[in-house]
């Protein structure tokens, strides 16, 4: 069945790029009306130009800089939070400034965004918001003390605001993506040996591509998720049920950067 998003407007932040210009991309195929905000270097009018869509130049840290790009293409039937950043550095070597720039863009970034967009759907009694939280929302991988910290903070806003939201015809889930290829985790996927080990505990032995994630947020923003609010959706190939490691050098190989059986 396909996703109809037809006389719909979305808007994407960290639309420009990885996940947030895929799920635009899946968004503007079903017929919505996409607006991309992004920072300026991402040039988002000239990326969402591509898509059929608009664009607006918007830091997520900035609360007048998300109100002005919502009065400028109206109230939204779709808001995807899903600008994020990520640093990995150990414990000791987490800055002050590394400490408050993730959260400011990961967890502030969003609540603003959740906030302003929730403030303009709310006369309208509906709307459907999709925050982009992650696996590391429930687990505390090495050397992201602040990533895990302000994705797993989303959790609490999401949780919160479905709530609150959830009378006025407004739904808002989650989704949480493992390992997926973009331009934040392009070193992870140049490394084979990195990976090897890594997908060693995945059960579908491979990472995550951009649009798989989309797809599975432009379900929880679509009307086939009518009944679905305070969700999270794991797009992680199993990785959260796993326990102890699904693939060994005994029944598989590893090749061409995942496990397959032999």
């Amino acid at each position: 069945m396909s996703l109809d998003f037809s006389g719909k407007l979305a808007v994407v932040t960290g639309g420009a790029n990885g996940i947030g210009l895929a799920t635009s991309t899946v968004l503007a195929a079903g017929g919505a009306q996409v607006w991309l905000f992004d920072l300026e270097r991402e040039r988002p009018a000239e990326t969402a130009a591509r898509l059929g869509g608009r664009g607006c130049v918007v830091d997520v840290t900035d609360r007048g800089s998300i109100e002005a790009a919502l009065d400028a293409c109206g109230t939204p039937d779709i808001v995807v939070a899903n600008a994020g950043t990520a640093v990995e550095a150990d414990l000791g070597d987490t800055g002050r400034d590394l400490w408050d720039r993730t959260l400011a863009i990961n967890l502030t970034g969003v609540f603003q965004t959740v906030q302003a967009a929730a403030a303009r759907m709310k006369p309208r009694r509906r709307g459907a918001i999709v925050i982009t939280a992650s696996t590391n929302s429930y687990d505390g991988e090495a050397r992201l003390t602040a990533y895990n910290a302000s994705k797993a903070g989303l959790l609490g806003i999401l949780h919160t605001v479905a709530n609150e939201l959830g009378p006025y015809g407004i739904r808002v889930n989650a989704v949480c993506p493992g390992l997926i290829r973009t331009r934040l985790t392009a070193a992870h996927f140049s490394s084979p040996g990195l990976l090897k080990e890594y997908f060693r505990h995945i059960p579908l032995g491979r990472g995550g591509e951009p649009e798989e994630v989309a797809q599975a947020s432009a379900f929880l923003a679509s009307d086939l998720a009518s009944y679905v609010t305070g969700a999270t959706l794991f797009v992680d190939g199993g990785q959260m049920a796993a326990k102890f490691g699904t693939w060994s050098e005994d029944s598989a190989d590893f090749t061409e950067g995942r496990w397959r059986l032999k």
